[in-house]
């Protein structure tokens, strides 16, 4: 029997948490006060994933940097790699807010979109 000890980061009130595994199975989950709190301990242990954000270079706009967003969370184990892919890219303004900026980051299936629109110099 393994017990890991999480600090929630679904709401405001980070539960102190206490995962019980079993076999790598999730056997126990306490110290959480709401039913997200057990589905994030449940995913944090088994497969945690992560929400990446970042910028990118503009050419042509009234800023000079883009902040850019995973459109929905990936592997831990491949944030390194999606951070790799999203370095080098340069776009061009006007971009609008869920612009994709790089589809199926590092094979994750997950694309990168602009996570604030800019507007092109006049």
């Amino acid at each position: 029997m393994e017990k890991k000890n999480l600090t929630c980061i679904r709401c405001p009130l980070g539960c102190q948490i206490t995962v019980t595994l079993e076999d790598g199975q999730v056997t126990d989950v306490t110290g959480n006060t709401c039913p997200r709190g057990d589905e994030y301990a449940r995913k944090e242990v088994l497969n945690p994933t992560r929400v990446v954000t970042s910028i990118v270079r503009v050419e042509g706009g009234i800023l000079p940097v883009l902040s850019v967003k995973t459109k929905d969370d990936i592997p831990k184990g491949k944030i390194f790699d999606v951070l790799e892919q999203i370095k080098p890219i340069i776009v061009k303004a006007p971009v609008a807010i869920g612009d994709v900026i790089l589809a199926d980051a590092a094979g994750t299936g997950v694309d990168i979109v602009a996570s604030k629109n800019i507007e092109a110099v006049s």
